[in-house]
């Protein structure tokens, strides 16, 4: 920021200590994060990166705005790759599809999937990043990369495979802290005898007539896992804005600033990233910043099919808004780990419509925001590493604020536009209006149980029967909000009023 606001700062997972972020590039901050790989729906510990580099993306965006970094006007751009080249999709591509030639097959798994995860950001309030690469639209700059590190002596051939040589890095491991000889195995590459040591990894690997493979100089094959990041990477923060970054930028060659992901990515994923994009390019770091969102967990336990608790977002977007799923992913710091809760569902749910009612209730006709205030503590809190909790924090205090105070209109518009700021630089764009819009979400689907509907059609009963009318109706009114319609009849044998109930789509 300027002298005047806030320094971003940001925890380096490589130097394992927060400090002041730089671009290497005043005039653009460059930011890639690793995307889903297409083979099914991705579930909501997939969402947490998204909602997190989400937030981020409109931060450093605010900040460029403001001239944090010296520049007139400051570039954000944002990579999220999509892998759709993978056994995995291999796999699914066969069971869904036994009948359809294998890359039809494949086409359909990948494209479904991913117009999914489409659906399913946008409706988690995640703005579209700036380029989003498929994996097999690049494999020309996955070779390219490939045979660089072989003419640098990185790499070598054996049994149709090209792997990279993990003991021809002096500091391989630094990113996950792990000495060489206690490395194992990269992530979908078994032991075999042809490697020259345990934790050398696949660059390059030899395709059947049943597989999907391009052609290349060490035959049809098709490319590892970690190879395509670095070529993206590469490829869209690098070569594509080469000519337009600064002469200091230049002189750091096939560099960014930003690298997000999950915790689990750190190893081996990142780690391989790292030795590949170094060695291929003879550059000093890959991303000056390594940045990761911990694990997620559902009610206290590891996420797992077997468990019977693993969560789709799609399934989770069908009975929460998504302006909820997004909320609760926010109430806990990006670096610690999450505990997906009911009860914290609920919390979400009270705060936004506690934030909706006040801006709601502020509104006079078309009412908008009149300036881009923050209040200072919200702007600080998201400065230090993204501390969404201190930020939200700092939201409750201005709402507590605005209906405690009889301070002076002015400094009550800045207080509804601070917290209507705030609100949208946390990704919701739409803070006035949630309360209505989870009733509506409400109507569309029943997430109240029948025995609650039930206990409170009986105590609506016993009001009307002691002539409280006002509880009665504000019972029925209460139902009516979730979406639940009550029909009052008499019945035709007894004469008494019974109450039936129906959704109201």
């Amino acid at each position: 920021m300027s002298d005047h606001g806030p320094k971003l700062q940001l925890y380096n997972t490589l130097t394992r200590a927060k400090a002041p972020f730089e671009p290497l590039d005043a005039g653009h901050v460059r930011m890639y994060v690793c995307g889903p790989t297409v083979y099914d729906f991705a579930h909501i510990g997939n969402a947490r990166p998204v909602i997190v580099f989400d937030v981020l993306f409109r931060l450093l965006n605010y900040l460029a705005d403001r001239n944090a970094w010296g520049a007139k006007k400051t570039k954000v751009t944002y990579v999220r790759n999509i892998t759709d080249v993978d056994d995995k999709i291999n796999a699914r591509a066969l069971r869904d599809y036994p009948d359809l030639p294998l890359n039809d097959a494949i086409a359909k798994v990948t494209q479904k999937t991913a117009d999914q995860f489409h659906a399913d950001v946008k409706a988690l309030g995640c703005l579209l990043p700036t380029h989003e690469p498929r994996a097999t639209d690049n494999i020309d700059q996955m070779q390219e990369m490939i045979a660089a590190l072989l003419a640098k002596g990185h790499a070598y051939e054996a049994e149709g495979e090209v792997l990279f040589d993990t003991a021809s890095m002096a500091d391989y491991g630094q990113l996950s802290n792990r000495k060489l000889e206690e490395q194992q195995a990269g992530a979908r590459v078994e032991v075999d005898a042809h490697k020259r040591n345990a934790g050398d990894f696949v660059l390059w690997k030899a395709s059947n007539e049943n597989e999907p493979g391009w052609d290349s100089p060490w035959g049809r094959g098709r490319p590892g896992w970690h190879i395509e990041c670095s070529a993206m990477s590469n490829r869209y923060l690098w070569d594509a804005v080469k000519d337009k970054l600064s002469d200091g930028a230049k002189s750091a060659v096939h560099q960014f600033d930003i690298h997000g992901g999950g915790l689990d990515l750190i190893f081996p994923h990142h780690e391989n990233e790292i030795a590949q994009s170094r060695c291929a390019h003879g550059s000093a770091a890959m991303a000056q910043v390594w940045m990761h969102n911990g694990f997620l967990q559902v009610e206290g336990e590891k996420m797992s099919k077997s468990l019977g608790n693993f969560i789709t977002i799609n399934e989770l977007l069908e009975k929460w808004p998504g302006e909820l799923v997004r909320y609760q992913m926010l109430m806990t710091s990006y670096r610690q780990p999450i505990d997906w809760t009911e009860h914290n569902c609920n919390i979400a749910s009270l705060a936004l419509v506690k934030f909706s009612r006040l801006l709601r209730s502020s509104e006079k006709g078309d009412w908008q925001p009149q300036s881009d205030f923050l209040d200072p503590d919200f702007l600080g809190a998201l400065c230090d590493d993204l501390n969404t909790p201190a930020a939200i924090a700092v939201l409750h205090k201005i709402c507590d604020d605005f209906t405690k105070s009889s301070s002076a209109d002015l400094i009550q518009q800045n207080r509804l536009d601070a917290l209507h700021n705030g609100l949208e630089i946390l990704g919701f764009t739409d803070p006035a209006g949630f309360e209505t819009q989870l009733i509506e979400f409400k109507r569309q689907g029943l997430d109240i149980s029948k025995d609650e509907i039930g206990e409170l059609i009986a105590a609506r009963a016993e009001a009307r029967a002691a002539k409280n009318w006002a509880e009665g109706d504000r019972i029925r009114d209460e139902l009516a909000k979730m979406g639940i319609q009550l029909k009052d009849a008499k019945n035709p044998d007894t004469g008494e009023i019974e109450t039936t109930w129906e959704v109201k789509r």
